[in-house]
C-alpha cells in the first residue's frame, strides 16, 4: 500500500493549491476542499503499510461505484480495466530522410471553448469543451470543427500554425504515442526528449483496434497485434489510422519524473489510474480490485490522476504501467474485469 504514497502526495499537493471555496467531485462524491486538505495532512505523516492503512481508515470513507445494468434489473459494480504506458520512439530535432513524421505542439489557431462558462448546469452526457478554429464566411466569423487526422497527416493542414517539436521515424509509433498520450523520444544526438499531452483536435476518438476488427484484417486486436499488423502493411496502415479522426498535440516534458497526467502531476507506474472524470474526481484515491494480464490478482491502492478518450463510463479505468517495451507488452494485453471503491474524506462529526 505504501507504494501509492508518492501518487497520493502528488494529488494532495494539487488539493493544497485549491481555493478554500472549491469543491472536489460531484454528487455523492463531492467534498469541500478543506476536508481533502485535512485528510491529506494526516497522510503526509504516514509511513509504512500499517500506519498508512490506519490513517486512511481513520480519515476516509470507501464508496463503492456502481452502474445501472443495461437490463434495468439492478446495479453493477463490475467494469473493464485496461492498461497504458509511456511510449518509446526514435527521432531527430530536424527533419531528414529517415525522420519524416512530425510530432506537433498545439496549433496557434486552435480554439478551446469551456461550455460551463456559457451553461450553468451541463447535462452529464454533454462534453465540457468544444474544440475548433475560427473561420470567416458570409455571416462573419464562426467556430468550425478543427482539421481531422487525415487533413493534418496527409495534407499537412497545420504545418504553418503548429511547431514540429520533433520528427520521428515510424508513423505507427507516432499513432501509438497519440493513443497513449505521452512518450520519450531517443534523439540522434544521444539525448532524450519527453513528450506530454497538451491538447487535441476535438474529433471523436476511434480505436485503431476496433477499426482493424471492423475491416476484417484482424481477429484479435490487442495492442501488440495491432502494432505488428500496421508495421507489416505500411501501404494500408495510413488509411486505417486516418479513420481515427482524433489528433493529439504535445508539449515538452521535464527530463526527470514520470509523464504528466490530466491532474498535472507525474504518473506513478501501477499506482496511477485514468478514469472518467465525470464519475471519479481527479486526485481521489481508489481501492482497485482486478487482475493483471496474466490473471494474477491486482488489488491496490491507486490514485485517479489521468483521463483518456476511450476511458468513459462509471466503472472503467486504465492502469498506467510505466515506460518501455515491458510496460507496452503488459499494457497491451490487459483487459480485465474489476471493480473499485472511491475513497473520500469522512464527513466531520
Amino acid at each position: 500500500m505504501v507504494e501509492a504514497l508518492p501518487a497520493l502526495q502528488a494529488s494532495c499537493g494539487v488539493f493544497a493549491r485549491k481555493p478554500a471555496t472549491a469543491s472536489i467531485g460531484e454528487g455523492a462524491l463531492a467534498r469541500p476542499v478543506q476536508d481533502w486538505q485535512k485528510a491529506c495532512a494526516a497522510i503526509a505523516s504516514a509511513s509504512g503499510d500499517d500506519v498508512l492503512r490506519a490513517t486512511i481508515e481513520a480519515n476516509f470513507t470507501a464508496l463503492a461505484v456502481a452502474a445501472a445494468d443495461t437490463d434495468k434489473s439492478g446495479t453493477g459494480t463490475t467494469g473493464t480495466f485496461t492498461g497504458y504506458y509511456e511510449a518509446e520512439l526514435n527521432g531527430s530535432r530536424t527533419k531528414d530522410e529517415r525522420h519524416t513524421v512530425p510530432i506537433y505542439g498545439v496549433p496557434r489557431d486552435l480554439v478551446t471553448v469551456d461550455l460551463s462558462a456559457f451553461v450553468d448546469k451541463l447535462p452529464p452526457a454533454m462534453p465540457r469543451q468544444v474544440v475548433g478554429r475560427v473561420s470567416t464566411g458570409a455571416r462573419g466569423q464562426a467556430l468550425t470543427p478543427y482539421f481531422t487526422r487525415a487533413e493534418i497527416d496527409a495534407d499537412r493542414a497545420v504545418a504553418d500554425s503548429a511547431d514540429a517539436l520533433v520528427w520521428v521515424d515510424d508513423p505507427v509509433a507516432a499513432h501509438i504515442l497519440h493513443i497513449q498520450g505521452s512518450g520519450r523520444v531517443a534523439l540522434t544526438d544521444g539525448t532524450t526528449l519527453r513528450l506530454s499531452f497538451a491538447g487535441h483536435n476535438g474529433h471523436r476518438f476511434k480505436g485503431i483496434g476496433s477499426i482493424l476488427l471492423s475491416a476484417g484484417v484482424l481477429k484479435s486486436a490487442t495492442m501488440d497485434n495491432v502494432r505488428t499488423w500496421l508495421r507489416e502493411h505500411p501501404a494500408e496502415a495510413a488509411a486505417y489510422m486516418n479513420q481515427n479522426a482524433r489528433y493529439i498535440f504535445f508539449k515538452l516534458g521535464a527530463a526527470d519524473g514520470g509523464p504528466i497526467g490530466a491532474l498535472g502531476v507525474p504518473l506513478t507506474p501501477q499506482r496511477s489510474l485514468a478514469v472518467d472524470p465525470r464519475v471519479v474526481p481527479l486526485g481521489a484515491p481508489l481501492w482497485l480490485d482486478t487482475t493483471d494480464p496474466d490473471g494474477h490478482p491486482f488489488r491496490h491502492l491507486i490514485v485517479a490522476q489521468d483521463t483518456g478518450a476511450a476511458i468513459t463510463g462509471v466503472v472503467r479505468g486504465d492502469v498506467f504501467w510505466g515506460f518501455g517495451e515491458t510496460a507496452f507488452t503488459t499494457a497491451a494485453r490487459m483487459k480485465s474485469p474489476g471493480r473499485y471503491m472511491v475513497l473520500v474524506p469522512r464527513d466531520p462529526p
